[in-house]
């Protein structure tokens, strides 16, 4: 039983201090001893209901005093560092000390709402940074508030639900990275579709032309393909509804002859192989429309753009699933292929006319509108990587010669 100043009882777990204040305490759901203050009695007794009621709801957090920065040493040491690839370490870095920590960083967990991430971004933009820019923001503030409610740092995340104050961009042209490439193949080999997604990227076809191929297209001998037809699902004048039609290319120069190098021609020998078991083993073998077409699905039904996507994402979130928020790969579309073909020739040294050649357009202008934006992102990518690299070297050089030890 808690007395005041003078030895009047005024309940239990209260009690005056000298300098004439009242404190409450009691012991919280986690053990540790918490205090309310106040500069009368009832108002001290309002704040331990609340207080109390809050432990019991579980509305409080085990370190009310714990900062925004503070938790970014601990998220990154204990949910970042031993899991996730070292750049994306960097990214987390850079995103966080440049974008977050100077203009939130000293604040409390507990006191950062949702008004303040979204009064964050408001300030990044008109500081000039981009939609992604500030989705990664939202992203990292976002995976950050959601462990530390998991660990009760926290009760709420108030960054889900703070609104991008840029438009998303319109849809570019994408092509994978080499970094990305490699990881989708690593995780599609030995799928059914496997095949197909090495020759669409090891050949540039459309996917049209993709889905029309036939054994007859291809000399393994000469290793090349002939693109002399194009498969489309559309309902077409007196057509009911969808259905697959062969049609010619799309243009003159769409007719073409394509060299195709070891990796594509080994990826045609095994569907050539496969296409012929489906083939035989197909429920519909004495239906089929195209029964020649080498890629189909597992019933040797034709394809289209719509099949080809869903086993393009079903890769995609295989991946994902084991990368971290911040590094996830974009869903990408079938024609996605063909411009990580070209990417590739352009990063090869093969010249623009030829490269114009192996694509079918009907114009060399056509292929640099499609492909000059592609490389100048990706030379703008690789000086930031080198910045990133360099300027990390630097810090690491500096805190040596300073013995000085830097956070996780």
């Amino acid at each position: 039983m808690g007395k005041d100043l003078k030895g009047k009882n005024l309940g239990t777990g209260i009690s005056q201090r000298r300098d004439g204040c009242y404190q409450g305490r009691f012991v919280n759901r986690f053990g540790d001893r918490q205090a309310v203050y106040g500069q009368t009695v009832k108002e001290v007794k309002n704040k331990l209901s609340v207080a109390k009621a809050e432990d019991v709801q579980k509305k409080n957090v085990v370190n009310p005093n714990l900062t925004l920065d503070q938790w970014y040493e601990k998220w990154m040491r204990v949910y970042k560092n031993p899991v996730v690839r070292a750049n994306t370490i960097r990214q987390y870095r850079y995103v966080y000390e440049h974008n977050i920590s100077p203009f939130i960083g000293k604040r409390k967990l507990i006191d950062i709402t949702k008004l303040i991430v979204i009064d964050l971004m408001n300030e990044l933009k008109d500081k000039g940074y981009e939609w992604e820019s500030l989705n990664k923001v939202k992203v990292l503030l976002t995976d950050m508030f959601d462990r530390a409610i998991e660990d009760e740092f926290a009760v709420r995340n108030p960054a889900k639900g703070a609104r991008n104050p840029r438009n998303k961009p319109q849809k570019e042209i994408k092509a994978l990275s080499q970094d990305d490439q490699r990881t989708y193949f690593q995780c599609s080999a030995g799928t059914f579709y496997d095949n197909l997604f090495r020759v669409a990227v090891n050949s540039g076809l459309r996917p049209g032309e993709l889905f029309a191929l036939t054994e007859d297209d291809i000399d393994l001998q000469k290793m090349e393909i002939t693109v002399r037809k194009t498969l489309l699902y559309q309902k077409l004048d007196g057509d009911t509804g969808k259905t697959f039609h062969m049609e010619k290319p799309k243009t003159k120069t769409s007719y073409r002859t394509i060299p195709i190098n070891r990796y594509c021609r080994e990826a045609l020998e095994r569907q050539i192989i496969l296409h012929k078991i489906l083939k035989n083993n197909s429920p519909y073998k004495n239906k089929l429309e195209f029964p020649d077409l080498l890629f189909t699905t597992k019933f040797c039904t034709p394809l289209n753009s719509q099949i080809y996507c869903d086993a393009i994402e079903k890769i995609i979130n295989e991946i994902n699933l084991t990368r971290d928020p911040l590094d996830t790969m974009d869903k990408f579309s079938g024609h996605c292929f063909r411009h990580t073909f070209a990417t590739r020739c352009f990063e090869a040294g093969i010249q623009p006319k030829t490269v114009q050649a192996y694509l079918g357009h009907a114009t060399l202008q056509m292929t640099m509108d499609l492909y000059t934006s592609v490389m100048d992102k990706k030379k703008t990518d690789d000086m930031q990587l080198l910045e990133d690299t360099v300027q990390l070297d630097n810090v690491d050089e500096y805190a040596h010669e300073n013995k000085i030890i830097k956070f996780a």
